[in-house]
């Protein structure tokens, strides 16, 4: 065979594995994402950015309900028909895999601590902030929930120039919990900045029931660094 000829065939079997490359990514290129999904369950209901590969907002609620199972090594699982985050999104980085709907409040069987840990109830969130005051947080809820449910609203916020990851995850700058204590018929609400926070005393307060969320919005204390939870009185 002539240089010439091996020339040729060196081009044409590198426009093959170019052209194999090219419609492999295209394959694998996500298409007709949602900028917003309802999905409700027996555990939460969320509103879902499979655009963003996170939740907007997630409602749970919390109740005196008896651990009877545990956790163990159970891992997040991404659910059929909806496009979210997955483990390559939180390797190699500062973000935890961070329930909105906390397992511990679903311990009660184990069909509800599985659907916890749905991708779908998974944002991406600084890992101290997750193992530090959000986790407090969480441990107050159920003492709370002790004497009365609580019906708990999660906001995820995403500033202008929030982070993308390569993988294609988004990360939000801040996270808003409203609480609502059914019997009080009161509110507590704080946002949280997406960081590892520093001490400085914890602040509640409550708002008339009445208030008309659609409307004006609830007031929201923004806490740029909390602790001291575990001395919140309801």
């Amino acid at each position: 065979m002539n240089t010439t000829m091996k020339l040729w065939k060196f081009i044409l079997v590198s426009l093959i594995l170019v052209s194999c490359s090219a419609e492999e990514s295209f394959a694998q290129e996500p298409e007709n994402l949602r900028q917003e999904v309802i999905v409700e369950n027996l555990v939460f209901k969320v509103w879902y950015n499979e655009i963003y590969e996170q939740p907007m907002k997630l409602v749970y609620t919390s109740t005196n309900r008896v651990k009877n199972v545990d956790r163990g090594s159970m891992n997040f699982h991404k659910v059929n028909g909806y496009h979210t985050s997955d483990n390559a999104d939180y390797k190699y980085n500062i973000y935890d895999k961070g329930h909105l709907a906390p397992a511990a409040t679903y311990s009660d069987n184990m069909d509800n601590l599985k659907t916890t840990f749905s991708f779908l109830n998974c944002a991406l969130q600084n890992q101290y902030l997750n193992r530090g005051e959000w986790r407090l947080l969480e441990e107050q809820e159920r003492r709370w929930d002790d004497s009365e449910n609580l019906t708990i609203t999660v906001n995820l916020v995403f500033g202008e120039n929030h982070i993308v990851l390569p993988t294609g995850g988004h990360i939000p700058t801040d996270m808003i919990k409203h609480i609502y204590f059914e019997t009080q018929s009161n509110w507590r609400c704080l946002e949280f900045e997406n960081i590892a926070l520093n001490d400085i005393d914890y602040i509640t307060f409550n708002i008339n029931p009445k208030f008309n969320l659609k409307k004006k919005g609830l007031p929201i204390i923004r806490v740029s660094s909390i602790s001291h939870l575990r001395n919140i009185e309801a």
